[in-house]
This record gives structure tokens, C-alpha cells and sequence, in this order.
């Protein structure tokens, strides 16, 4: 019996049918929206947890900012892994996104070990404020992740354009 299912070009992110889905679900406009809002939530948060670590001051404020990062950082993992299961058809560790997704978890994993942190009183202040740090750092490199990925979608997106043009090109001059 023979897989009728649409192959990917080895170097192609989406099949035609996955990125119709993913121009036509709301998830990628959340997903839009949420990306740059963590993120600027984020710097703010950095400053605020690199002004403590400096002067010793504004650690409420610090705190605040880490919890609400924390609290944006779960609300795109779960409306993500929702894009997932609507383009690719499972929630999370779809083949074009796996290696996202996995080191995602790690930057969950210290985000929630500060909550426990700061929840059970196990690390001082200073200590909260360098597990922090260390979440911050992961979550750079989860977002670089999820730009380059962004890039080679558009990149596939000009190769296709540039292919169907060919196409096209050839077919009038035939």
C-alpha cells in the first residue's frame, strides 16, 4: 500500500497543505502577537533582574517581572503547541520544529525551577536572581531558534514564488 501523504523537499519547512493551515490559523496571528510581547516583556524583566544583581535594589520589582515573563512564556508554549497540532497535526515535537521545541522545555524547566524557588524559599534572592539570568539565556537561544526558522520560511516561501514563476515563464513560452 502506498503513503499518499504530501512529502516535504528535504529543505522545505511546510508541505503546500501546512502552510495553507498556517496561513489560515488564528494561531499564527497569536503566535505573532505573543512573540514580541514576551519578549519586550522580557527586556524589561532583564533590566529589572540586572539593575538588582548591581545595586542590591528594586528586587520586588524584579521578581514581578520574572513572574509575568514566566507567565508569557507558558501562554505562548501552550497556544504553540495548539499552531503545532492545527499546521502539523501533533502538538509538540513535529520533525519541522522538534529541535525548538525540546530545548523549549529546558527553557520552561528553569523558568518553573525559579517559581519553585522563589515558592518553596530553597534560594536567596540573589540566588532566584541568577536562575533568572540562566532562564533568560536559554530563552535567547530558544528565540534565535524560532527566528531562523521564521527565516527559512521565508526563504522556502521565495524559492517557491521564484519556481512558479519559472513554471509560468516556460509555460507562455511554449
Amino acid at each position: 500500500m502506498r503513503d499518499s501523504t504530501p512529502k516535504k523537499a528535504p529543505h522545505m519547512l511546510y508541505t503546500p497543505e501546512e502552510k495553507e493551515r498556517r496561513d489560515n490559523t488564528r494561531w499564527t496571528l497569536i503566535q505573532g502577537i505573543l512573540a514580541p510581547v514576551q519578549f519586550l516583556v522580557f527586556v524589561v524583566s532583564l533590566v529589572l533582574v540586572i539593575r538588582y544583581l548591581m545595586t542590591g535594589e528594586g528586587y520586588f520589582a524584579a521578581t514581578v517581572s520574572v513572574i509575568v515573563k514566566t507567565g508569557f512564556l507558558y501562554l505562548i508554549m501552550i497556544t504553540g503547541a495548539i499552531w503545532e497540532k492545527v499546521v502539523f497535526g501533533q502538538y509538540l515535537f513535529a520533525p519541522a520544529f522538534f529541535w525548538e521545541d525540546v530545548f523549549s522545555f529546558a527553557v520552561i524547566a528553569l523558568h518553573t525551577a525559579y517559581l519553585l524557588g522563589l515558592y518553596t524559599g530553597d534560594l536567596t534572592q540573589n540566588g532566584l536572581m541568577w536562575l533568572a539570568l540562566a532562564a533568560y539565556a536559554t530563552y535567547v537561544i530558544n528565540a534565535g531558534q524560532f527566528i531562523l526558522k521564521l527565516r527559512a520560511a521565508r526563504l522556502q516561501a521565495e524559492i517557491v514564488a521564484k519556481q512558479q514563476t519559472q513554471i509560468s515563464g516556460s509555460e507562455v513560452m511554449a
